[in-house]
Formats: structure tokens, C-alpha cells, sequence
């Protein structure tokens, strides 16, 4: 791509929508109505057919035996760290680069969280600091597939399954991405994903599951999600209101097939960014050898970040920064005492890092236009 356009003719930029959810709904609209309108009429609201039929489509999607729906991918995380029965004395390590529902599903049941820097490149757990951060009290690692792309997950389970530490997967931005072959939700022992509209199967509301292979675990999370009930009115354990609503599970049976063309995609879409922008002073997203990338983001990274989000604005590319500050940085965690500088990697990437539009609905010519409008910034 040519910083003065195709051919000598003039760059012309157009607007591209940062996200466009709309343009989802338009394709599946004949799709989606008779089944709303299905399940409208069927009476089944909650915990009906579609969910329990979504459970089972998933855990076949992930390669798991058991799905458990729950009310979002935050519920997921938390109710997975209650099945394993983790709370006060325990410590939990994850990223302070992501958004805050895993380190807030630690806080939600009491243990003690601890933090581990990020890969430089894959923004993904480091399991060189993971390993430095372990100590005797530690039970569970919650690993973050970042912006679609898998964890170090062989390297985090040889730190974990000597120590007994339980992993929790956090795939709320991977689901359908793969590590060696293997699915992202079953490599852990639990693994939790979030049907937020903006994911890439995303439902019209919240919605979230938790898979596992473990049957004991799996009976605990059914009785979590409803009162700690097994039936009804008897309760046998402190638990939550966290139902996936029937109505989203049946909108996301509609849209499950469609996901493996959507993330398809999306890596079209990463591969003809890359080839666009290659020769900029920009550093590109990378793809851990063995993984499968599904890009629910697709980030650069430039020490002119904040000139060049701006002009992208101005030439009609809104643009949305994650994550602009770490965790650790966060109002919400400064009794805990850390500081700027402790976990320098996640503190570089949040200040460098730009995600660009990324999702199946964007045209070659809107991808294009993004491209020519980066080239035409003055680095």
C-alpha cells in the first residue's frame, strides 16, 4: 500500500466503524426472528432447551463433557473458583493486561490476588514471572487468551500440575482459538467464556459458560448458578443468581455455526493488515508457534500512539485503547500497594498499544481504507 493511494490517485479515506453490530444482526436477521419468536412463544424463559442444548454444543465445540450457562463471563470465572472451593489464604495469579473480571472473580470469593507480567509481544502470561510469583499458598492460575490468541498454556500447566495449582482458563476472547491443536476452555480444568454482544459469538445481552471435564465439578456449577440448589427449594450450598437467560442462548444456537467463517475472517482480515502495514515503524501482532489466532483484536503497537489514534479519528477511524492502564494502577486495587513499574512489560503495552477495526462484517475495501489511512500518518 502506497502512502499517496493506487496508481497516483488520491488517497481518499472513508469511515469505518470501529464495531458494527448492526451489520451481524442485518445478516442474520431471517435467521434470528422465527427463532426469538420460537422461544418467545414457547414459554421456556429460563434454563430451557436452548440453554441445555447450547451447553451441549459447546462443551462438543471445545471438546469438553460438560457446559455449564451462567449470566456473563465474569460469573463464569467466579463460580469457577467457588467449584474448586478457593477463597481466603489462597493465593490466584493472572494479568494485570486484560479487563478486570478475572482479577475481580479473585476478589469475589476472598483469596488474595497476585499478579504476573505479560509476554512483550503476545501480551499473553509470562510463565518466567508466573513461575517467580508461585509460592506455597498459591492454588490456581487464571491464564487471560488475550485478543484471541492462547496462553503459554503447556508451559503454565508444567508450572501447575506438579504443584497441584488448579488452571482457569479465561477465554472470554478466544473461544474457538486453539494451542496445540487443542481448543482454548479444555485444557484447564476450567476454562470460562463470555457471550458479550462485541465477542466473537456474541449474544444480544450477557450470557456466559463455563466448561470442564469434570463431572463432581460440573454438578457443583449447576447448583451455583441457582441458590446452591439441586432441587428446587432445598439448598445445599451459598450460591448465585447467575442463569444464562434462554432467550440469548437460543440467539446464540443461531449464530454458533456461523463462528468458525466468522473467525476465518478475521484472520483474512489480521493477514491483509499485515501485509499493509509491514513496512511502518509499527510492531504487529505475532502468533506463538502451535496456536491458532482468532483475533478478537488485532493491536499495534508505536511509541506515536496517541497522535496517531487521533489522526485515524480525524480521517474517520474511531479507535478504542485496551487496556490504557493496568490493573495493578487501578484506583480499585491501591490499598494493595503496587506501584508504576512493577509490572514494567503491561505498563509499555499500555502505553504503546492501538487496536485497530477488526470484525468479519468489515469489507477488503474498509480494511483497505484503514490501511491507507495509517500509511498516510507521518511517523
Amino acid at each position: 500500500m502506497s502512502r499517496g493511494g493506487h496508481g497516483g490517485v488520491p488517497f481518499r479515506p472513508m469511515n469505518v466503524p470501529f464495531l458494527n453490530l448492526p451489520a451481524q444482526y442485518a445478516a442474520l436477521k431471517a435467521e434470528l426472528l422465527p427463532v426469538v419468536e420460537r422461544t418467545l412463544a414457547s414459554g421456556h424463559y429460563i434454563l430451557g432447551p436452548n440453554v441445555k442444548a447450547l451447553e451441549e454444543e459447546l462443551a462438543a465445540f471445545t471438546g469438553t463433557r460438560f457446559g455449564i450457562g451462567v449470566n456473563s463471563g465474569s460469573d463464569a470465572l467466579t463460580l469457577a473458583l467457588r467449584a474448586l472451593d478457593l477463597g481466603p489464604g489462597d493465593e490466584i495469579i493472572t494479568t494485570p493486561f486484560t479487563y478486570i473480571a478475572p482479577a475481580e472473580s479473585v476478589h469475589q470469593v476472598g483469596a488474595t490476588l497476585v499478579f504476573a507480567d505479560v509476554h512483550p509481544r503476545t501480551f499473553n502470561l509470562d510463565p518466567a514471572d508466573v513461575a517467580r510469583k508461585i509460592t506455597p499458598r498459591t492454588r490456581a492460575i487464571i491464564p487471560v487468551h488475550l485478543f484471541g490468541q492462547a496462553a503459554p498454556l503447556r508451559e503454565l500447566l508444567a508450572l501447575a500440575d506438579p504443584r497441584g495449582i488448579q488452571i482457569v482458563e479465561d477465554c472470554a476472547q478466544a473461544i474457538g482459538a486453539t494451542c496445540q491443536g487443542r481448543p482454548v476452555g479444555g485444557l484447564g480444568r476450567l476454562g470460562g467464556f463470555s457471550f458479550y454482544p462485541t465477542k466473537n459469538l456474541g449474544a444480544d445481552g450477557d450470557g456466559g459458560m463455563v466448561v470442564t471435564n469434570d463431572e463432581a465439578l460440573a454438578k457443583s456449577l449447576r447448583m451455583l448458578r441457582v441458590h446452591g440448589i439441586e432441587r428446587r427449594y432445598y439448598h445445599d450450598l451459598h450460591g448465585y443468581n447467575s442463569r444464562l437467560d434462554e432467550m440469548q442462548a437460543a440467539i446464540l444456537r443461531v449464530k454458533l455455526p456461523h463462528l468458525r467463517s466468522w473467525n476465518a475472517r478475521r484472520g483474512d482480515i489480521a493477514r491483509r493488515y499485515a501485509e499493509g502495514l509491514k513496512d511502518l515503524p509499527l510492531e504487529l501482532p505475532v502468533t506463538a508457534e502451535g496456536n491458532v489466532h482468532v483475533f478478537h483484536v488485532y493491536a499495534v503497537l508505536t511509541d506515536r500512539r496517541d497522535a496517531l489514534q487521533q489522526y485515524l479519528a480525524d480521517h474517520g477511524v474511531p479507535t478504542i485503547i485496551y487496556y490504557p492502564l493496568p490493573l495493578h494502577l487501578q484506583q480499585v486495587y491501591a490499598q494493595m500497594g503496587w506501584k508504576a513499574g512493577d509490572f514494567p512489560v503491561a505498563e509499555a503495552v499500555a502505553h504503546r498499544i492501538l487496536p485497530l477495526p477488526m470484525y468479519p462484517e468489515l469489507t477488503d475495501e474498509q480494511v483497505d481504507s484503514v490501511i491507507e489511512t495509517v500509511n498516510s500518518f507521518k511517523f
